[in-house]
């Protein structure tokens, strides 16, 4: 018989990051695809802690929790990468429900020096920390080592000391996981236009007179959707008011965190954990596209100690800004209204549900 017992991976990215909660069999059986599924995951020390001669830390996985989730679109092996996703999971002290709030991509912040990667510091947009921490001197990128100057710096935004556990999922890879799942079914809040892809999903083709692209572009009515893997990565990367998103990169990280939801909730249901078949094409396609550091312990350790979360006890969170302008007028970034700093002090102090009750705009609905 199938039981709601281990939490499988809590997490991965959608967008790159996906909260994923997936339900195992009978002991025995649960035994064995957490095996296939701890053995697939991709290892990288995100932290530096190897480096550094750290031992885990906690001796065993209690709560509260902070754990990155960062989204990747690798263009080549060549390049250093962008992170185009970076959210936030927190987990309360009492381990049952859980916080999830996106980092602007274009926030503008101080990125510090970091000598690994001859880097001396600079203010701009946070996604560039990935890019900055990445670089090799005389080698090729080192997406792990970027993820350890984009935590430095989002500690540094966030007031949080130490990310308990981190990942990285790449866009690809996501695409793999939806399709695995049989693609997710989520509730669309208005119609979206895509500005990359054609309605069968091919790439559209770049305006010779200028930029973007022309030709039919891929809708996404407004209501409950069906969709396939390249439709859920291109509706969760538009951002665009002509793409029917007045809000901008607000509005694609509340569409991010909605998916990830949706994706939660279907990866949760009957339709996969009483399928062993596609349970296990979807962990072993997670665990292709993940890499995961949880600071000596497992991502299946972390299943495991959050098994009472539930798609449902997911609240999502909008941290609210607006647009950073030079001297000149020209778009700089993003910053924060002043109100994210008392959020961040009410997830300190574990007092984030009267901060969402007197703050109810920071509510991202469902």
């Amino acid at each position: 018989m199938w039981k709601g017992v281990p939490g499988w991976a809590r997490f991965c990215t959608i967008f790159g990051v996906v909260l994923m909660m997936l339900s195992g069999t009978s002991l025995v059986g649960a035994e064995a695809l957490m095996a296939r599924y701890e053995g697939a995951i991709g290892k990288a020390d995100l932290f530096g802690d190897e480096a550094a001669g750290a031992g885990a830390g906690k001796s065993d996985i209690k709560g509260p929790l902070n754990i990155l989730l960062v989204g990747i679109d690798p263009r080549d092996e060549n390049t250093p990468p962008l992170s185009d996703a970076i959210m936030v999971l927190h987990v309360p002290k009492g381990m049952d429900r859980a916080y999830l709030f996106s980092l602007p991509r274009d926030l503008v912040v101080d990125i510090p020096a970091f000598p690994k990667a001859e880097f001396n510091g600079s203010t701009t947009k946070l996604n560039a920390a990935m890019s900055f921490g990445s670089r090799v001197p005389g080698g090729k990128p080192d997406a792990a080592r970027g993820f350890e100057l984009l935590a430095i710096t989002a500690q540094r935004v966030t007031g949080i000391e130490r990310f308990d556990a981190g990942a990285i999922i790449n866009f690809s890879g996501f695409q793999k996981i939806v399709d695995a799942m049989g693609g997710v079914t989520m509730n669309i809040e208005r119609e979206v236009r895509s500005e990359h892809r054609e309605p069968d999903g091919k790439h559209r083709k770049g305006n010779p007179n200028g930029k973007g692209y022309i030709g039919p572009q891929a809708v996404y009515p407004k209501g409950k959707q069906h969709l396939e893997g390249w439709q859920a990565l291109d509706y969760v990367r538009q951002r665009y008011p002509s793409s029917g998103v007045p809000d901008g990169d607000y509005g694609r990280q509340r569409h991010q965190q909605q998916f990830v939801k949706a994706m939660a909730s279907q990866a949760f249901s009957a339709d996969v954990v009483t399928n062993p078949v596609k349970l296990d094409k979807v962990l072993r396609a997670a665990g292709e596209s993940l890499i995961f550091n949880g600071r000596g312990h497992s991502v299946v350790d972390f299943g495991l100690a959050l098994k009472d979360i539930r798609p449902g006890n997911i609240q999502m969170i909008k941290l609210p800004g607006g647009g950073v302008n030079n001297e000149n007028g020209k778009y700089r970034g993003e910053k924060f209204v002043p109100e994210v700093d008392e959020f961040f002090v009410a997830l300190e102090k574990e007092l984030l549900d009267p901060f969402l009750l007197e703050h109810p705009k920071f509510v991202n609905k469902g």
